[in-house]
């Protein structure tokens, strides 16, 4: 019983690893040819960039304040406070920044774009489109998948500053470090390569992002009931697949001795 449990699990889970992959490679091919949904793209920036921007805010400057206020405690045992804003920085742009971007984006985006395409799957709307000859892959992730990849880096950058901005606010009103003393190591720590490493990390989980919902939403079963099992499991797997791929990019990049 155990054992016909466990290989039924296992038998599905490759066949969802075919499934995305097989998502994955069509909807690359597929961006690369016309026709293209110009304005269904613009409209998902809005949803997704615009949409995300006071969640990224907030989380960006609040973790720089928390990173700020965790460095003073340690920093403080061996006098080093004056490089508070070194650590700040080199933590947000190298993972804290596109990490917990992305995680916010997905819990908020991969929810919602499962929901919203499960939602056109259970009542048909998919059927209808393909019945009127239009691709639902090119008309519905496509322009998902070209939003998140534009945003999903440029909310990293915002997230990134207002850390830093958190960090110094923390830094003047608990440390008392001048705009000159937090700026200038923060500024003189970041090299190309931990700035590079920052904003090529959200691309790839932009995909991630934008896929793994649209995956769930085309594969939702089960009336209203199946479409909200397909956005929790949207949000989670883009959430751990985030994790999980932040580590072997990074793993990667030491193994090629980028750093």
């Amino acid at each position: 019983m155990l054992s016909t449990f466990i290989a039924g699990a296992a038998k599905r889970s490759v066949m969802a690893v075919q499934e995305f992959t097989f998502l994955t490679v069509d909807s690359l091919r597929k961006a690369l040819t016309p026709p293209r949904y110009i304005v269904d793209t613009l409209i998902q920036m809005d949803v997704i960039g615009v949409g995300s921007v006071p969640i990224v805010l907030l989380i960006g400057f609040f973790t720089g304040g928390v990173l700020a206020l965790q460095s003073y405690r340690t920093l403080s045992t061996f006098g080093e406070v004056g490089i508070m804003g070194k650590v700040v920085a080199l933590s947000l742009v190298l993972e804290l920044g596109p990490v917990l971007t992305a995680l916010m984006v997905a819990g908020r985006n991969s929810s919602g774009i499962a929901s919203e395409i499960g939602s056109m799957l259970v009542s048909e709307q998919i059927d209808a489109m393909r019945a009127l000859g239009t691709d639902p892959l090119r008309k519905l992730v496509i322009p998902r998948l070209f939003a998140t990849v534009t945003t999903l880096p440029l909310l990293t950058v915002i997230a990134d500053f207002f850390g830093l901005l958190g960090g110094f606010f923390v830094s003047h009103f608990t440390v008392h470090l001048t705009a000159r003393e937090y700026w200038t190591p923060a500024y003189q720590a970041l090299t190309y390569h931990d700035v590079t490493q920052g904003l090529l990390k959200p691309f790839f989980f932009a995909f991630l992002v934008s896929l793994v919902g649209c995956y769930h939403g085309l594969h939702a079963t089960g009336g209203t009931e199946g479409v909200g099992r397909a956005t929790t499991q949207a949000m989670v797997v883009a959430s751990v697949l985030i994790v999980v791929m932040d580590f072997f990019i990074t793993k990667f990049l030491i193994g090629i001795g980028f750093f």
